[in-house]
């Protein structure tokens, strides 16, 4: 099944964070497109195939990323890897996976994100069955970061370009693992 490309769009109005859109330093958001037998999909079916599908190249930053930060005493989420197995994580709200907790969960769109002393972010996941449009439905894969210091400036540097390399490929990815499941 060929995905329809993954395009950068505006920030949601639909999002839950649209309302706090304006206190975030960082903000973009990718969207795909599903094809309408999908629109079944329940939003916990979306979050748990976000947490599958990472490239391997981004697999290996992220684990980089986690030794580095270590050293600064940041957040890893290597502690509720061990806690938290992927056949029992439901998406629900207050749940981690790896450095992610479920902050918010609405019939369409699940928050994830953490809390640092550097920024918090938040990544959005939003399965928009209500288009006009009755052929495809789309999902939405938006980021915001806070800073709160200029560690976290700092910090962001580089990972911002690797961030909007990483993001349209996993969304591509969760689209094909939701379109053949």
């Amino acid at each position: 099944m060929k995905i329809k490309k993954i395009k950068k769009i505006e920030f949601p109005q639909k999002s839950v964070l649209a309302k706090d859109k304006k206190d975030f330093d960082y903000v973009d958001s990718f969207a795909g497109e599903l094809m309408s037998s999908h629109s079944n999909i329940d939003i916990s079916e979306v979050g748990k195939a976000f947490f599958i599908s990472g490239p391997k190249w981004g697999k290996k930053m992220f684990a980089f990323r986690n030794k580095v930060v270590s050293l600064f005493g940041l957040k890893t989420g290597v502690e509720s890897d061990k806690t938290q197995a992927d056949d029992h994580f439901q998406c629900e709200v207050g749940e981690r996976m790896g450095i992610f907790t479920v902050f918010e969960k609405t019939e369409n769109e699940i928050i994830l994100g953490e809390d640092d002393k550097h920024l918090d972010f938040r990544v959005s996941l939003l399965f928009d069955k209500t288009r006009d449009d009755n052929t495809e439905k789309s999902l939405t894969i938006s980021t915001t970061v806070k800073f709160h210091n200029w560690l976290g400036v700092l910090y962001f540097l580089p990972v911002r370009p690797f961030h909007r390399l990483i993001v349209p490929v996993m969304l591509k990815n969760v689209i094909g693992k939701l379109e053949t499941r």
